[in-house]
């Protein structure tokens, strides 16, 4: 008589990232997790390529560094670029290749794409990551045509997942319904504006954060959100002094903007929004949220050499795996972490 299987323990992170052994790096080198993550990073990669080459985007090799970041201090900006001195340059590394790409749609009118990491002074959390992966596109057109863009892409991600690796995360990590969910979500997402959204979440506490001259959802915002529309949801035109001076305004005089974030998992994965394609309305925009316009002249002026009317997202990949393992702490998804690093350098390098 054949005795039953035993089941495989479930794969699950070793948490070296808030480890204080320096050496933490050889426990992730013998762990399942980081060997999973690594295929799972792998199919990403490919499948973003093969869905954007379907598009019509280009890949576009672009700089790391920055003279100018797409989180300014002034409204609608909740992070801090990280400064560098590169050849006795002040520069910055990249918060975002989103100003790049709008350049490189001049030049691939087609729309262009990156995966490639940012870097904000952040300090991590269960959410957050300082340096992370992010997964960003530019298209011609509005934000209807984007959406629609990020929609096929998510659902083109999930059934690349699945065909590659459905089993493997099944036995790992015990349930790919979300996956398969996802995947096999023939209509368009659920869509709300901010203002729906508002009213929707209306009998709960906590949910919206008023700052007078503009608002925005908490996560326990978000999560309600979620659970009473759909767990995949668009929230759309949110308050202009909410987002930075570069999304679009919408047809009510600049009280709200073209942007838009796709909700599923954590809360926010994709953020996305239609750019300003008129150099008057975007001098205008830059005044309403207290940026010094002399330091976007070149982004200013671009609009004057090369109008075109362009929409772009971003999505941090740590997050999507993050769902995709139905996981709760984005800390545990960087094969090489660097949370909790050090100010100075060590007596000895044992870090990778």
């Amino acid at each position: 008589m054949s005795l039953p299987l035993t089941p495989r323990p479930r794969v699950v992170p070793p948490a070296t990232f808030d480890s204080n052994d320096p050496a933490a790096f050889a426990t992730a080198l013998r762990s399942p997790w980081y060997t999973l993550i690594a295929d799972l990073q792998d199919t990403v990669q490919w499948a973003t390529m093969d869905y954007a080459r379907s598009q019509g985007l280009k890949s576009l090799w672009l700089p790391l560094t920055t003279r100018t970041i797409t989180c300014p201090t002034g409204f609608g900006s909740d992070t801090e670029a990280v400064k560098v001195q590169v050849n006795g340059v002040d520069t910055y590394l990249q918060d975002s290749m989103q100003f790049l790409l709008e350049y490189g749609c001049r030049l691939a009118p087609g729309g262009c794409y990156t995966i490639m990491p940012s870097f904000r002074v952040e300090t991590p959390d269960a959410t957050h990551l300082n340096q992370f992966t992010h997964s960003e596109g530019e298209i011609p057109g509005g934000l209807d045509d984007l959406i629609r863009y990020v929609n096929g892409y998510v659902k083109a991600l999930a059934r690349a997942l699945l065909d590659r690796h459905g089993d493997q995360l099944a036995e790992g990590r015990g349930d790919v319904s979300h996956l398969e969910r996802m995947a096999g979500h023939s209509a368009p997402f659920a869509r709300v504006t901010f203002d729906e959204a508002v009213t929707i979440l209306g009998d709960v506490e906590g949910c919206v954060r008023d700052e007078g001259d503009w608002r925005t959802l908490t996560r326990k915002g978000e999560r309600l959100l979620m659970s009473r529309v759909s767990e995949f949801v668009w929230m759309t035109h949110f308050d202009t002094l909410s987002v930075p001076f570069y999304q679009a305004f919408g047809n009510d005089e600049a009280h709200t903007a073209l942007a838009a974030d796709l909700l599923f998992g954590m809360g926010e994965v994709v953020g996305s929004g239609e750019r300003h394609d008129d150099p008057d309305q975007l001098r205008k925009s830059i005044a309403l949220h207290n940026v010094r316009e002399e330091e976007y002249d070149w982004y200013v002026r671009m609009r004057q050499e090369a109008p075109m009317r362009t929409s772009g997202f971003g999505m941090g990949v740590e997050r999507f795996l993050m769902w995709v393992l139905d996981h709760d702490d984005i800390r545990d998804l960087p094969l090489v972490s660097r949370v909790n690093e050090p100010g100075a350098w060590p007596d000895a390098i044992v870090r990778p």
